[in-house]
């Protein structure tokens, strides 16, 4: 029972489960959903993300087919990181196309599909319901630059002083002592006292 409950929960507190139980299972019914929701996590990867509560902008369309359920359509958030070379703080915007299948209890797909494969209709105990969730993460995460930059030529920050050359002075530069002569320079400053 309190698996039940919990499934309950996590659909009534979970922005991105749709109820389809209007939809019915006949064949090529729709609807359609346009929604701005809060995300309900930090979606992403380490460097950028949808950050938790940031608004994603759900335009979708809800399909009845003979095999389940195909929500096909757009969704939109703003994204939040730093870049890759500077660490300058970015922002951004994400936009994937969603096309994901969920397949209807007892189908042909369902029982010929593994559960990593297809969305499941009613996954979360709930029936009636899909959970966009995971393939949002999924999609999102594919979408994000692995390393975000602030500037394509970004040139990063000074190796030696750690200041972003984009804001260091022209000709920003440090002296270099060729490592296999440094013993000798720390003989000559004791030298010199």
């Amino acid at each position: 029972m309190a698996t039940r409950s919990n499934a309950v929960n996590r659909a009534a507190r979970s922005p991105l489960v749709l109820d389809i139980s209007r939809l019915g299972r006949r064949p090529g019914s729709m609807t359609t959903f346009q929604e701005t929701v809060p995300s309900p996590l930090r979606i992403g990867l380490q460097l950028i993300g949808v950050d938790k509560d940031a608004p994603l902008d759900l335009d979708l369309q809800v399909q009845a087919v003979s095999e389940g359920v195909l929500v096909t359509g757009t969704v939109s958030a703003p994204t939040t990181g730093e870049c890759a070379r500077c660490l300058t703080p970015i922002t951004g915007r994400v936009d994937i196309d969603l096309t994901e299948l969920f397949a209807y209890p007892a189908s042909a797909t369902d029982e010929t599909t593994d559960s990593d494969e297809v969305g499941r209709v009613g996954s979360i105990g709930v029936p009636d319901t899909v959970d966009l969730e995971q393939p949002i993460i999924d999609a999102i995460g594919l979408a994000l630059p692995f390393s975000p930059l602030c500037e394509p030529d970004c040139a990063g920050l000074c190796p030696d002083c750690g200041i972003a050359m984009a804001t260091a002075e022209a000709g920003h530069h440090h002296e270099q002592l060729d490592p296999r002569w440094a013993k000798l320079a720390g003989l000559m400053e004791n030298d010199e006292k």
